[in-house]
């Protein structure tokens, strides 16, 4: 059985997302200096290359420096190319005081969870993920589901995506289908013709 992706976001701050047989997320942080010197100008370039055949859906999130890490901040880029954090520092090293590589593809914001939201529901999606889960003994099944409930209980900001799929950090493209099931998964630097491969392979499935 493959993980399912969960996938919540705010509303689109930039184009629209459409999913598609084929679909690339692609999550990273405004303060990320290697989302922007990798990341970004990678999944512009597929963008443009594959945009007619797959759906592209960039998402800001937030793990850390959550006042840096915001929606605000994300529309600043998105508008006018301003950058913050860490990644205005490395870029004015170079030189470079505001992004200067084109953003095109559509992007929206990780959802928050509030008071409200279903710790359970949410908890047992990350247990059931586990490989061999549903075979555990029943006690340890629901004390591992209480600690993860208590956990994101514990949390002052909780980033949706980014935590309910443990996500190892940014950048992170998972590729996945139309019934949300992941295909792929990539933390930090691939290669453009890594990812083409992989695209090019899923599609042929697809098709």
């Amino acid at each position: 059985m493959m993980q399912k992706l969960a996938l919540y976001h705010e509303e689109m701050l930039q184009g629209e997302f459409n999913l598609k047989e084929l679909n690339l997320l692609f999550t990273f942080q405004v303060n990320c200096p290697g989302c922007f010197i990798h990341g970004i100008p990678l999944v512009n370039r597929l963008y443009h290359e594959w945009s007619d055949r797959i759906g592209f859906l960039g998402l800001s999130t937030a793990f850390e420096d959550f006042g840096l890490n915001t929606r605000e901040n994300t529309r600043r880029l998105i508008e006018s190319a301003e950058i913050v954090g860490a990644t205005k520092s490395f870029l004015a090293a170079k030189g470079i005081s505001t992004y200067h590589q084109p953003i095109d593809f559509p992007i929206a914001m990780d959802a928050t969870a509030d008071h409200g939201f279903d710790f359970e529901t949410a908890a047992l999606a990350m247990c059931e993920s586990i490989p061999n889960y549903k075979y555990w003994p029943l006690f340890e099944q629901q004390d591992l589901n209480k600690r993860i409930v208590d956990y994101l209980k514990s949390l002052d900001k909780i980033s949706l995506t980014f935590t309910l799929n443990q996500l190892k950090g940014s950048p992170t493209i998972i590729l996945f289908n139309r019934q949300f099931e992941i295909l792929a998964h990539h933390f930090g630097h691939v290669s453009h013709e890594e990812m083409t491969s992989e695209l090019e392979q899923f599609l042929s499935v697809t098709n």
